[in-house]
């Protein structure tokens, strides 16, 4: 058997062990939103570094960060003229609430049917688990044909917010010819799945406040503008009929896509009834002029994720409120920036916003968007290795999130990123009854494996 053979023919030996391993990994508690999860956080940290120790890696360390560790490691067996593969993944999950929603224990690992359900299993521990267990599989047949290096963070569920100064910081340490990341995903089970872009984020805090402490509204209602009302205005106001955003000059850096992107985005199997299925909405929305592949993976956004006032408990309290809050997220797309989004977040409201009341507004985080070359050496090899594995050609998209590595990677290593994952659209990541598929996962692994061979054509 060739090296190829012998790797696959492991890693499919494996499958319950790796299932069991990753069983394990899911257990740990590793919320890094929260205080209360500080301890397991670190202890699934030396979790990960020992797993890396087991595949032979060196120079294993757990690292600070200003926040929780990143966990690194690396492999130059293969010698100065093979190429670098940097592998990237997270190892802290989102919280779990609401509990009562979950049908079985979400750090336990459940087994029902082709799924594997619990928190992170899909977001992102199924995907790192893959990656070492690819690695694992080719070293069983031999030396590696790619020298390894790892990078496993604990921040990406808060925002990454100290990867950044971490990468630059570790730049030559970091430096490769390509960062493979499984943290994006598939369209579905049977596509193959690139993606090649990323939008970015800016994340605000409005809040607007009105009198000193809440009134009774029937003693000063109607003579008292009520923050809560003002705010709602103002949020309403921030999208035309058309769904298009109203900020002075938002649009004015959104690069066009061109006839052959929009061709390519057209050809996508993203389908309205689908849409309409995985949602649960009635109806779509969104700019007419474009088809829900484009509004999601290359038009820019404004969304509100969160609004506050007033009394919100049981029962009935008949105030007017203080003050009103809203959290609001901008996706942006080439060539936007998060500093343009804030002067023109602040334009509107110095426009907009009644002189009734006071209004201020914080950044929170913010992250870039990036594009990767569709001819580069890793996303070639990457495309080869799904279509051996899948029987199909690659779909290649650009994904609506935003991930804050591969833009600190380019800009501090000046290393690009290959996209890719085996999660599906349905794993209900960030939800109760998050789970993976496992066909899908095992030919994962095994797409991985014919990835770090490809790296050496």
């Amino acid at each position: 058997m060739t090296d190829i053979q012998t790797a696959i023919e492991f890693a499919r030996q494996n499958r319950e062990r790796f299932l069991d391993e990753l069983k394990t990994f899911v257990s740990m508690p590793s919320v890094s939103t929260s205080d209360e999860h500080k301890a397991d956080v670190a202890r699934t940290a030396e979790w990960v570094a020992e797993q890396l120790r087991s595949l032979g890696m060196s120079r294993v360390a757990v690292m600070p960060t200003g926040g929780h560790p990143a966990v690194y490691g690396e492999w130059l067996g293969a010698g100065k003229k093979a190429p670098t593969v940097l592998i990237y993944g997270h190892y802290d999950v989102q919280p779990v609430d609401p509990l009562d929603l979950w049908k079985s224990d979400p750090f336990e690992g459940v087994l029902r049917g082709e799924y594997f359900f619990g928190r992170g299993v899909s977001d992102m521990k199924g995907q790192v688990l893959a990656s070492m267990k690819a690695v694992e599989s080719a070293m069983s047949a031999g030396k590696l044909p790619v020298n390894v290096k790892w990078l496993i963070e604990g921040e990406e569920e808060v925002g990454s917010k100290n990867l950044g100064p971490f990468i630059q910081k570790h730049s030559d340490l970091l430096k490769a010819d390509v960062c493979l990341n499984p943290d994006a995903g598939m369209m579905s089970a049977d596509l193959p799945t690139i993606t090649y872009g990323l939008r970015g984020l800016c994340y605000l805090e409005l809040r607007v406040y009105g009198p000193a402490k809440d009134l009774h509204s029937g003693l000063y209602g109607g003579t008292i503008h009520n923050p809560a009302q003002a705010l709602t205005e103002l949020v309403a106001g921030m999208h035309d009929k058309n769904g298009r955003i109203t900020l002075p000059g938002f649009y004015d850096k959104v690069r066009k896509l061109t006839k052959q992107e929009r061709a390519a985005f057209a050809s996508l199997p993203v389908k309205d009834r689908e849409l309409l299925k995985q949602t649960g909405v009635k109806a779509l929305w969104g700019e007419p002029a474009f088809i829900p592949a484009e509004r999601v993976g290359a038009r820019p956004t404004l969304e509100v994720n969160g609004l506050l006032s007033g009394w919100t408990g049981k029962g009935s309290k008949t105030v007017l409120p203080a003050y009103a809050m809203a959290k609001i997220s901008c996706r942006l797309v080439p060539d936007q920036t998060p500093e343009d989004v804030v002067r023109q977040m602040k334009a509107y409201l110095r426009k907009n916003a009644p002189k009734t009341v006071r209004w201020e507004l914080d950044e929170l985080t913010h992250s870039g968007w990036a594009i990767t070359d569709l001819n580069s050496r890793g996303v070639q090899a990457m495309s080869r290795a799904l279509e051996t594995v899948w029987g199909k050609k690659t779909l290649f998209r650009r994904e609506g999130g935003s991930i804050g590595v591969v833009v600190h990677l380019q800009q501090y290593a000046g290393v690009e990123s290959v996209l890719t994952g085996f999660g599906l659209p349905d794993d209900d990541i960030h939800s109760p009854n998050e789970r993976l598929h496992l066909p899908t996962w095992h030919k994962g692994i095994e797409a991985l494996v014919h990835f770090i061979y490809n790296m050496k054509v």
